[in-house]
């Protein structure tokens, strides 16, 4: 088989496989972006199980009920909820000498779809490091932490107004599909043409959130869904970035 013939095989059998796993990872992507749609909301102070904190409480499960323009505070005991409220927090401005800072805390799994927008690949096989703006998607999934401080500032008529500050700690993995350009580069010079290859990215992430925008580091390697994984220079070697979100809404 001549040299040229080969590599037009290769480039067919290459996109079947990309065919195939486009068939088979769409559906699941569909999927799990409408459930990633229905809890975006989730994240913010709701109706719920939070852990109490502050000057007279130390740990203390709680249940919050928001009505209107009051949360209101409910102690649990002995896996039930106490009849009468153990405080009301008024949501506008107050005269009320009650306003020292609280915090609640809530714990949760997490899963959303995300992209990287840009991977930075250490320097290997003596060619220099690359950032690479290829297109990509993943899932994330894992363990979430929401803090909500409650404080009051004062207005100048004298009144307290409450404000919230949020700040949340997403910690995981991610895996998902994505494309990269294969060459002489990528190859050192083992083939001599060039198509965009399909992978599959693996990997770790940590986000720092806010009520604005989210930070994230993240850390993984790439698999190439093609016969020319052996060759490619990044197979089985790390890669690195920084996840920047802002909230939209």
């Amino acid at each position: 088989m001549q040299p040229s013939e080969k590599n037009n095989n290769q480039i067919k059998l290459t996109m079947k496989l990309h065919a195939i796993y486009i068939i088979i990872l769409l559906p699941l992507i569909i999927l799990c972006s409408c459930s990633v749609i229905e809890k975006s909301s989730r994240h913010g102070f709701e109706n719920g199980y939070y852990t109490l904190n502050s000057e007279n409480h130390n740990d203390e499960k709680v249940y919050v009920e928001i009505e209107n323009e009051e949360i209101t505070v409910y102690r649990e005991t002995e896996n039930q909820l106490e009849n009468l409220a153990m405080m009301n927090i008024p949501l506008v401005s107050t005269d009320s000498l009650y306003r020292y800072p609280l915090l609640f805390t809530k714990k949760s799994a997490d899963i959303d779809i995300t992209t990287i927008l840009l991977k930075y690949r250490p320097a290997v096989s003596r060619l220099p490091a690359q950032l690479n703006t290829d297109f990509n998607v993943a899932l994330f999934a894992g363990l979430r932490k929401d803090n909500y401080h409650f404080h009051y500032k004062k207005d100048p008529p004298g009144r307290y107004r409450q404000d919230i500050i949020q700040r949340g700690y997403d910690f995981g993995i991610f895996a998902g599909p994505g494309t990269t350009l294969i060459g002489p580069f990528a190859t050192t010079n083992l083939i001599s043409y060039e198509y965009v290859g399909m992978i599959l990215q693996f990997g770790l992430a940590g986000f720092i959130e806010s009520n604005v925008a989210s930070f994230g580091l993240a850390a993984g390697y790439d698999y190439l869904a093609s016969p020319d994984r052996g060759i490619w220079i990044y197979n089985k070697k790390p890669w690195f970035c920084l996840i920047i979100g802002i909230a939209l809404n």
